[in-house]
């Protein structure tokens, strides 16, 4: 079955005078569409800091209902299947039989009007466990190397990789936004991921996605 793309916003004319009136609202919430190397998920680029660190992910209601009141809301509109908050970015992924048109309106307007309005996005104790303070030695190193050099590059794309835990050698992550079931993921994982750790942590011996 073809799923259509969503269809791209135009701007009214003049665009001189659409960019002026932007300019004169600096409060103003702004979302931005951008498409990922995954086919099912959408980035949408906020002009707010919406996590200090880390992003924080999530495919069921009821674990959302009570850690973020955004991806809540996100996760009850039909068709979207999964919900991923960054930095200043929200990936939303969609099921198999979702239409775009539905979602990219729907996820657009409900960022838009959640973040107007200034309400939380995920709750003080969520943002007390992606800061990883009980992490070992190792770990810690690890997670530096994933939050200076991996995590941005693939945050452009609308990802993210975290650190579960280190084992006997393994480096256990989870590949989550447009990372999670994309066709190149695992290459990302072994050939870019695996290859710099190693480089840089001389205990590891692999990295494992769960």
């Amino acid at each position: 079955m073809r799923v259509n793309s969503p269809k791209k916003e135009v701007l009214p004319k003049p665009y001189f005078f659409v960019y002026f009136v932007a300019s004169m609202e600096d409060s103003a919430v702004y979302v931005s569409l951008e498409f990922t190397p995954n086919p099912n998920t959408l980035k949408y680029s906020v002009n707010r800091k919406l996590l200090d660190q880390g992003a924080a992910n999530f495919v069921k209601k009821e674990d959302a209902e009570k850690r973020s009141p955004l991806a809540f809301k996100l996760l009850l509109v039909e068709g979207i299947s999964g919900v991923m908050i960054g930095k200043d970015f929200v990936t939303i992924t969609k099921t198999e039989e979702g239409d775009w048109d539905h979602v990219h309106k729907s996820a657009s307007d409900t960022i838009e009007k959640h973040l107007t309005a200034g309400e939380t996005v995920v709750i003080n104790e969520l943002l007390n466990q992606l800061s990883n303070q009980n992490a070992s030695e190792i770990e810690k190193r690890i997670q530096k190397v994933l939050d200076d050099e991996i995590r941005p590059a693939v945050a452009m794309d609308g990802g993210d990789v975290s650190l579960d835990r280190f084992e006997d050698g393994v480096a256990y992550l989870y590949m989550q936004g447009s990372c999670a079931g994309c066709p190149s993921a695992t290459m990302t994982l072994k050939m870019g991921i695996e290859t710099k750790l190693k480089a840089q942590i001389p205990e590891l011996i692999e990295v494992v996605q769960i």
